[in-house]
């Protein structure tokens, strides 16, 4: 049901060569209004590790982890006078209501995992030449700030890894120039495959953002396991929600022939749901910018 990353895995369909990348704007961070202010900087988040940069404290509550003892004296200076009793057994006063932990940022790549549909269906050829050069042009603005881009496709009977995440675009590159299309909608093995992939990156790197986009109608027909395969794909599709991994499903179907399948599939990813009738790389580029940064 699974392929590896070889991009030849198809037994024949249609070629389909990517549409030219060209010049991005930066991409803001997903989860976190501290956006990047300089090239070769990857984007500032927040961490509860006792890692990264000490930026400033706030109560500590009844979080004594990493007590901030700068902001903690300070928080205790003004009260020294009320606190004789207390000071003819110690310098200086400290008491629960004064401690102080630490706020940490530190640096943290994004990733964006394309999840293709690369069935036949309507505007396909249109779809995978614009997913190729939105890739191409994300790398772009990814290089030297170490974010990753990956690309999953699913068709026929299984899901694959075309692109492991990467920031190369030389192997990025290679990776996509042979991707064929056609046949069916194994719409559950992409959606498993993704999850796989966006789970072992957030093991290897816990402060990763991951953003999943997935180019799909919404209509699979072929199910991993013996049941219904749209139940499946629902229910894989609220497994990644539960795990807080961010979505955006674009609507690849045909105004004319649109069930609402996608619309539905976003409703379990609890993701927006995008419609572009005439999909660019362009277009795809800045919906995937406009997400990042909220």
């Amino acid at each position: 049901m699974f392929g590896g990353n070889d991009a030849r895995w198809w037994d024949g369909g249609q070629q389909v060569q990517a549409s030219q990348p060209f010049a991005p704007r930066k991409i803001d961070n997903p989860l976190d209004k501290m956006t990047r202010r300089q090239s070769g900087r990857r984007s500032r988040t927040h961490t509860e590790r006792k890692r990264g940069r000490y930026i400033q404290a706030r109560p500590a509550g009844n979080d004594l982890s990493d007590i901030a003892f700068d902001a903690t004296f300070r928080a205790a200076a003004p009260h020294q006078q009320a606190r004789k009793e207390q000071r003819k057994q110690m310098a200086f006063a400290i008491q629960r209501q004064d401690l102080q932990r630490k706020v940490r940022v530190k640096r943290a790549a994004n990733l964006v995992v394309f999840v293709v549909d690369a069935s036949w269906s309507m505007a396909v050829s249109e779809r995978m030449a614009a997913t190729k050069g939105a890739i191409l042009s994300l790398l772009t603005d990814a290089y030297q700030r170490r974010d990753r881009v990956g690309l999953i496709v699913f068709q026929k009977d299984r899901a694959n890894l075309i692109l492991p995440p990467t920031n190369s675009v030389q192997l990025a590159q290679r990776a996509l120039a042979d991707i064929p299309v056609g046949g069916k909608t194994p719409l559950s093995a992409g959606l498993a495959l993704a999850y796989e992939v966006i789970s072992r990156e957030k093991r290897l790197h816990p402060d990763v953002m991951p953003l999943m986009i997935l180019l799909t109608d919404g209509a699979g027909n072929v199910s991993i396991g013996p049941g219904d395969p749209k139940k499946e794909a629902q229910h894989l599709a609220e497994q990644i929600a539960n795990d807080e991994i961010r979505s955006v499903v674009v609507n690849m179907e045909h105004a004319a022939f649109d069930q609402g399948l996608a619309d539905q599939l976003a409703e379990h990813l609890k993701a927006p749901c995008y419609t572009l009738g005439e999909l660019r790389a362009e277009s795809l580029y800045q919906t995937v910018r406009e997400q990042m940064g909220r």
